[in-house]
Order: C-alpha cells, then structure tokens, then sequence
C-alpha cells in the first residue's frame, strides 16, 4: 500500500469522490510546475543561503530566476519582493508592516468582513496598538469593486492591501 493509500484511507467512507472547493487556499499543483521544480527537489537541492558550494549556488541563481519572474507578473521591482512560506505571514507582514511604518500619517486601517481570516485576525492587534480599525460590510453579492477602491486610494495616496496572490497574472494590476 503507498503513503497516498494509506492517509487516505477512509477519505471517502460512502464510496464517493469528494468534491474540494477550497482552492483560495490550497490548489493542485499545476503540472509544469512540478516539471519545473522536480530538478530543485531531488537533484540540486541546495541551500541558496549557501555561497560556499555549487548546490547553493544553484540554489541561489534558481530563486534569482523565480524573483525576476514573479516581479514581472505583478509589474513590481524585484526588491519590492519578500519571499514567505504562507498567506498568514504574508499578510501579517504586509498590513502590519506598513502600518506601523506609515503611523505617521495617521492610524486609520479598513478592512473588509470578507477578507481572509489572517487579515481580519491582525486587526484586533492594531486596534489595541491604538490604530483606528473599521471593518467594513461588501455588496449583498459580495462583490467588490478593487479597481475601484484601488483608484480612491491611489487619487488619496492611501495605500491598499489586497490578499489576492491567487489573483496573480489572471487580472489587471490595482
């Protein structure tokens, strides 16, 4: 029996398939990805902190390569850039770090009731911190116009944070 057979036994108790519908969070890898990465997982799997071998240096050229191509599907500078290991920590590190940098020009955050649950759980946080928290409702249908409010923020200077990763090179830039 393989590890997949047997974590997975019992996965489907009434003989039917499953059907997941939580790809915000977790997808299928996409084929040519896993063709991509397979070089990285099991034949030059260096360190790319680690300048004093080959392994790392191919390591490091491959996360130079990946930084250049994902700067250029979100237009952004590669410094512009910060590598995490999942949405929780990015967001945390995006929403608190620029409210804490950009204090100064005053402490009001606004949310949305529909954001992801790492971008609402930082809230009450900075509440506390004594930033001005409003948790706004979206449309009946749930819709929310982000171009919209990306150009309110922008016209303002107002600097928006949208958890859309998933959104990357399948929409426009904000």
């Amino acid at each position: 029996m393989s590890d997949f057979q047997r974590v997975s036994t019992g996965l489907h108790p009434r003989g039917a398939d499953p059907v997941y519908r939580d790809h915000a969070t977790t997808t299928p890898v996409d084929p040519r990805v896993i063709r991509r990465m397979l070089p990285y997982l099991i034949e030059m799997y260096g360190n790319p902190a680690s300048r004093s071998h080959a392994y790392g240096w191919v390591a490091e050229e491959a996360v130079e390569l990946a930084l250049e191509q994902a700067s250029s599907l979100v237009n952004a500078d590669p410094r512009e850039i910060v590598w995490t290991s999942e949405a929780t920590e990015s967001n945390n590190l995006a929403i608190k770090g620029a409210a804490h940098f950009h204090r100064a020009k005053g402490n009001p955050l606004v949310t949305l009731t529909t954001e992801h649950q790492s971008v609402l759980g930082a809230m009450p946080e900075l509440d506390r911190e004594g930033f001005e928290v409003t948790v706004l409702p979206v449309q009946e249908s749930g819709y929310v116009d982000i171009a919209a409010n990306g150009a309110l923020c922008r016209a303002r200077g107002i600097l928006l944070h949208v958890d859309a990763a998933q959104a990357a090179g399948k929409c426009r830039s904000i």
